[in-house]
């Protein structure tokens, strides 16, 4: 075992005082302590994700509480006395209230008014928050979709987005300055509440919450809401905010699947509670079914993304892709914008470099500018922003990620499940008033601007042998590739050091011939390496071969490098 590994493991030993993390620590075998505690969890924009272990590089009170501390002294070092207040929200994860107190606790010790949710609440709630009540900054205890053995602690800006580079920067470098046993402030939590520095978010801040994405509907209750509705928190925060929503705008035909109500941090009905994946949204699937409803929606544990299955011309439910659902929403909302007379004068679309080119083509075809941004939410709230300070907020009409994050309105920062989930069920509505099916809709839209494949590939690879792994695909990459799957490439660019107007980033782009591209990044929230196709061909079958040559290529060099 290496030596510096050994010492932070025998300190850990010697220094944790709680008893179930000592006893964690006292069961864990040379491979488990190496992983542990081969590095220290990196503070980023999107604050800290990992396994909940004890360990250095894990998710756990103390990693909490340093975190915290480093983030109190750049509170309390960067804003007046009066604007020190954090607001903390949490999901339904294994310790998510525990990490949640934690954090509350080292805020208060530090001075730090610390405004906190009494109930599990979504990442857009908490993103609401923190501009409704001028905090500073926001904490989210959360992993996100990620499996259950993991959690994570994502940090809010003032203005409700995820942090920024230099924010993250100033916070890690805060971090580093502290000891994880030594250094950390902290107070019982109860002591906080009564000493008045720690107080329960009001009611009213989650109706106004509820009120904004009301406000985000464009159609009037002319268009039937009777539609029939299958819809899943997949054990997660939505269930209240997503069905008080819906039921308040008119939609009461909603069948919840019984078997993911409850929020339950194990997530016994998937491995994973990802609404991209069809193991997720499969119980979704048998309720529609067994009831004959139209339309299934699922959200994930924080509620920020969601996925959507829909009846197609002959009655078959379909799963629709991120991207095949952003598409039908830009199409939607441009439509309905043009025929209410709301559709503003320099109308602003954001994506992600990752998510399909066709909704820029869409959003053209309405008189809309697309901004692209790099892959993280965060940059499409830091557009939002861009707009508001030039004066031009209701420019923006819809933010999207090819990874079911969506948002139509400036109210928060962050992506919202629960308005998504409004505006697609509008959007189903309206189609069906007009006799058309969602699929249906995104046929006549391919048949427009042309068919357009886009798939996402990924490939784990777990560890520090798997970072190095993942690094050695992307240098190949960035080598002298002159084909890929036998296609001829046209251009490479390669954002390492920013092109295309967008910050650094671990991005390859590859533009080849036949109407291929080809993205190339890790992930920074999974250990995982993604691979961005989108192919344009007369037809679905055409496409589905190209892709097939070109993973070809790419799982051989995935195999060859593990």
């Amino acid at each position: 075992m290496n030596t510096d590994i050994k010492r932070a493991y025998d300190l850990w030993c010697e220094k944790a005082e709680d008893s179930s993390i000592r006893e964690a620590l006292a069961a864990m075998s040379e491979d488990e302590i190496s992983e542990a505690f081969r590095a220290d969890l990196t503070f980023g924009t999107a604050g800290l994700r990992g396994v909940m272990e004890p360990g250095t590089d894990r998710m756990n009170i103390y990693t909490v509480g340093r975190a915290s501390q480093g983030m109190a002294d750049y509170i309390n070092s960067s804003f007046a006395e009066e604007k020190r207040s954090v607001a903390i929200s949490r999901d339904s994860r294994n310790n998510s209230e525990l990490f949640s107190r934690t954090a509350a606790s080292v805020f208060a010790a530090n001075g730090i008014k610390v405004h906190i949710y009494r109930e599990i609440m979504p990442t857009p709630c908490l993103s609401f928050a923190v501009r409704a009540l001028g905090c500073a900054a926001g904490v989210m205890i959360t992993a996100s979709h990620n499996p259950a053995a993991y959690n994570g602690y994502k940090a809010y800006g003032s203005d409700g987005c995820q942090i920024t580079s230099e924010t993250a920067d100033a916070i890690q470098s805060a971090i580093e300055n502290t000891d994880v046993f030594e250094d950390v402030k902290k107070i019982d939590f109860d002591e906080g509440v009564s000493s008045g520095l720690i107080s329960v978010i009001p009611d009213d801040v989650y109706t106004a919450f509820t009120e904004e994405v009301k406000n985000q509907s464009l159609i009037d209750e002319s268009i039937p809401h009777d539609c029939a509705i299958v819809y899943s928190p997949l054990h997660g925060t939505g269930l209240k905010p997503v069905l008080r929503a819906l039921t308040e705008s008119g939609y009461t035909n909603i069948t919840v699947v019984e078997e993911q109500k409850e929020p339950d941090g194990d997530f016994p009905t998937c491995a994973k509670p990802n609404p991209e994946s069809r193991e997720a949204m499969q119980p979704g699937l048998d309720c529609a079914e067994k009831t004959g409803a139209d339309l299934v929606m699922a959200t994930d544990p924080d509620a920020d993304r969601i996925g959507i299955a829909v009846r197609d011309g002959s009655g078959k439910l379909v799963l629709l892709t991120g991207n095949e659902t952003g598409v039908l929403l830009i199409d939607y909302i441009c439509m309905r914008r043009k025929e209410t007379g709301r559709m503003p004068a320099d109308s602003v679309m954001v994506k992600t470099i990752v998510t399909t080119d066709i909704a820029e083509k869409v959003a053209a075809g309405y008189g809309v500018r697309t901004v692209n941004v790099l892959t993280g939410f965060k940059y499409i709230g830091d557009t939002i922003a861009k707009l508001e300070a030039e004066g031009r907020a209701d420019s923006y009409i819809l933010g999207f990620e090819e990874s079911c994050g969506y948002l139509t309105g400036t109210y928060v920062r962050d992506k919202d499940a629960v308005d998504a989930a409004l505006m697609i069920c509008d959007m189903f509505a309206y189609h069906r008033s007009r006799g058309v099916s969602l699929p249906d809709r995104l046929q006549q839209i391919y048949e427009k601007y042309g068919f357009c494949l886009d798939r996402v590939h990924s490939f784990e690879f777990d560890g520090a042998k798997g970072e190095v792994s993942m690094q050695r695909i992307m240098n190949v990459l960035r080598g002298d590739v002159r084909r890929i799957g036998g296609f001829r490439v046209l251009d490479m660019t390669d954002y390492r050091d920013g092109a295309d107007g967008l910050p650094p980033a671990d991005v390859l782009k590859f533009r080849m011939e036949q109407d291929v591209t080809l993205i190339a990044r890790p992930s920074g929230t999974e250990p995982k390496l993604k691979f961005y196709i989108s192919i344009y061909a007369a037809t679905r079958e055409k496409a589905e071969i190209k892709e097939r040559q070109l993973m070809t290529d790419i799982e051989a060099l995935a195999d060859k490098v593990r």
